[in-house]
């Protein structure tokens, strides 16, 4: 299957709302995206790799899915989404109408927004972005607001000029979703996709997004084998200071962070079961000077 790590996020989010009474986030519009084989495909993929986690583990399929779900998919991917869309929440109640979503993969924002003023701005590889909309169609789902796609490489240099010309304003306050990238990048590029953001931004304008941290220890390392196994090698981590540091640099200033602890009290504390944000990961709201 193509584009597995997006995949995977939008069956966890899928699986945690039809499974879950209590929910950390709710998707309801994730389980569409996919059809029937590819979420069976993806079940049996994750249950039948219950040992790498649990050697010992004993149960039916069932119930090795669930395991893998709750203790290592469905907490990274749960927590920086309930981090971001509350941060989101906030910046549009303070009167931001575009938002920006990079490498938005599967993401549903667009679909369940109760909000028609807002415009949506979906960067992603152009591949992803047809893919995206294929799904859209086949399942006949229609944004809510007005959404642009915008095909293109987040790397490299042309993106700010592909989002303007997709009608993104310089001059108006922005929110920008960039979850689950930061693992994927080098430092450098990384560094240049902050000073790019920087040079849209005005000042005010938020990046909400979820960074390894550099002493994540045995969970970090677990995360970054299975990305490497799905053909997705993580490239740096962060420490916290770093991570500042790296923010200054590029123009924005830390307007709120969250270690796992934290994350697990705001987002999981209420919620009765075995899930906790990973050990591994920070979250964070860049906000632009």
């Amino acid at each position: 299957m193509d584009n597995m790590t997006a995949l995977v996020s939008a069956f966890v989010r899928a699986y945690h709302y039809r499974n879950d009474t209590g929910r950390v986030f709710a998707d309801p519009v994730a389980g569409k995206l996919l059809t029937d084989e590819e979420y069976a495909a993806i079940s049996r993929r994750m249950a039948q790799g219950v040992s790498y986690f649990a050697p010992d583990f004993a149960g039916t399929e069932e119930e090795a899915l669930r395991f893998i779900v709750e203790r290592q998919l469905a907490p990274p991917v749960l927590a920086r989404s309930a981090f971001c869309e509350r941060a989101l929440g906030r910046a549009v109640e303070r009167g931001c109408r575009q938002i920006a979503v990079f490498a938005c993969g599967y993401d549903t924002f667009s679909l369940r927004t109760d909000i028609k003023e807002l415009s949506v701005f979906e960067l992603d590889r152009p591949e992803m972005i047809e893919d995206r909309q294929r799904r859209w169609d086949r399942a006949g789902l229609r944004p809510v607001c007005h959404t642009e796609y915008v095909g293109c490489d987040l790397a490299g240099d042309s993106w700010p000029q592909d989002l303007l010309r997709a009608g993104f304003r310089k001059d108006s306050p922005a929110f920008g979703s960039l979850l689950g990238l930061s693992y994927y990048l080098s430092e450098e590029e990384f560094r240049h996709l902050l000073g790019h953001t920087a040079e849209l931004w005005r000042a005010g304008s938020a990046l909400c997004f979820d960074y390894p941290l550099a002493e994540g220890g045995r969970e970090s390392q677990r995360t970054r084998e299975l990305a490497a196994a799905a053909g997705e090698r993580m490239k740096a981590a962060y420490s916290p200071g770093e991570l500042e540091t790296l923010l200054a640099e590029t123009g924005f200033s830390v307007g709120e962070h969250l270690d796992a602890g934290e994350a697990t009290a705001a987002f999981f504390g209420e919620y009765d079961c075995c899930m906790a944000a990973p050990a591994g990961v920070g979250y964070c709201l860049a906000v632009k000077r």
